[in-house]
């Protein structure tokens, strides 16, 4: 270890210091004249109609109802192709109904109505059923009575 350090003090000795070189002066950069910013004309404020006089705004129309909204889909099973109706209004065998969801578009009759996997003919307002559908329906799509 005293070896190493005697090396290193022989070392240090024997290194020259460089003189800094002379840093030269760059030329001075030209001035270039500062172009004043572009003011934007001032536009007169229009004056807001009185709400009378003004024209009334168009509201966009609301779809026409298929039918009388008697409730929606709570649930679907795939493999039985069947799905369960809170229902709002009361339902018959027989009955058409419109499924209609964001993909879904669906018309067909009551064949198969169930309440607890027994086969009714009747549903009242608040009942939740099982009803068998030709196509898959979506949570949350909207059943009509045409």
């Amino acid at each position: 270890m005293a070896l190493k350090r005697k090396v290193k003090k022989a070392a240090k000795k024997t290194v020259k210091k460089t003189p800094r070189k002379v840093l030269k002066k760059r030329p001075a950069k030209k001035k270039v004249a500062k172009r004043k910013p572009v003011l934007k004309k001032k536009t007169a404020l229009k004056k807001r109609k009185p709400a009378a006089k003004r024209p009334l705004k168009k509201t966009k129309k609301t779809p026409k109802q298929e039918g009388i909204l008697i409730g929606s889909i709570t649930h679907y099973f795939p493999h039985v192709q069947a799905a369960v109706i809170k229902l709002k209004e009361p339902l018959a065998m027989g009955n058409t109904v419109k499924i209609k969801g964001h993909t879904t578009d669906l018309t067909q009759a009551v064949t198969s109505m169930q309440i607890d996997r027994v086969d009714i003919s009747n549903a009242k307002k608040g009942d939740e059923i099982g009803l068998q559908v030709s196509s898959r329906v979506r949570q949350g799509d909207k059943v009509y009575k045409i």
